[in-house]
């Protein structure tokens, strides 16, 4: 299937782009590890899909495959370092070697810090960071730093602190230093490592939150110089852009999709862009993802 049908994933990328490579994508279930998996796979990689949910992965490689796409899948809880050790051993054993790896799974809840248990800061931690780690060591370890590779760690808009979600917080921030020592260690075996830090985007995780959150959520767009929440597809392209050639001389940096909105400061007023401003193509959403759907919390 050519991936610039209208009918497929309308990548803004070369055709055949990935071909012949074996991309692993963490959290590949669902919003926007579901959405990366699907570019990639229209750009000619063999895409591996990690997570916790066996149905969920195994419904997503079917929509790739039914794309005309190739895909496999693994669950994996990527806390568990024998679990994770055990998981890319078999994929190198099924293919050879891992070209590249998006570390998108992740999760947290709202909740103010003093209300943050021990275990639940570290359940936090352990699935933004440590998991992330755990992941990105066995990639190098097992095959990276023998065949080369790049890895893309997703991290969050984390600029100026995130209130309500310190645990997850200070998760990405030490994703955002282990992205740049894992950079400067790893380059001498031809591996790059950067990272994405999305901003308000409207995927499928956004239905996680409780009913309440609602309201808040619907909100938070007027926030936004944009004026708008991004889409999963921006994302993704900002992923694969890292993960591509012409990308061979960026490493250990972080690559903000986010609109501008770490920029607003208390007292600007009115900050986010009329409405006919995203018309305009240089700022209009990019819909590239064609299996994309609206997450439930912005369709009331």
């Amino acid at each position: 299937m050519n991936p610039h049908d209208h009918k497929g994933y309308r990548s803004a990328f070369a055709s055949g782009l990935f071909a012949g490579r074996v991309v692993v994508v963490t959290g590949g279930g669902s919003g926007i590890g579901r959405c990366t998996a699907h570019e990639l796979a229209s750009l000619g990689a063999h895409v591996v899909l990690i997570g916790r949910n066996l149905a969920k992965l195994q419904d997503v490689a079917g929509e790739i495959v039914a794309d005309g796409g190739r895909a496999s899948f693994h669950a994996c809880d990527i806390r568990q370092e024998d679990a994770v050790r055990t998981v890319v051993t078999a994929i190198v054993g099924a293919h050879g070697r891992i070209d590249g790896l998006v570390n998108n799974a992740g999760g947290q809840y709202i909740t103010p810090l003093e209300n943050i248990s021990a275990k639940g800061w570290q359940a936090v931690v352990d699935t933004n960071l440590t998991g992330g780690f755990l992941m990105a060591r066995e990639c190098y370890v097992q095959s990276m730093q023998a065949h080369g590779g790049a890895i893309v760690n997703i991290i969050a808009d984390i600029w100026g602190s995130m209130p309500g979600m310190g645990h997850s917080g200070a998760a990405r921030a030490g994703m955002v230093s282990f992205t740049e020592t894992a950079a400067m260690e790893w380059a001498r075996s031809g591996v790059r490592v950067n990272a994405v830090a999305p901003g308000y985007i409207a995927s499928s995780g956004m239905d996680h939150y409780p009913a309440e959150a609602g309201p808040m959520l619907r909100e938070m767009r007027e926030t936004v110089p944009a004026g708008r929440f991004g889409n999963e597809a921006e994302t993704s392209g900002a992923i694969v852009y890292l993960l591509s050639p012409v990308a061979s001389f960026i490493s250990g940096t972080v690559l903000r999709v986010d609109g501008a909105r770490p920029q607003v400061r208390m007292g600007w007023g009115q900050v986010a862009a009329p409405v006919d401003v995203q018309t305009r193509d240089a700022v209009k959403p990019f819909d590239g993802f064609h299996r994309y759907v609206t997450p439930k919390v912005f369709q009331e």
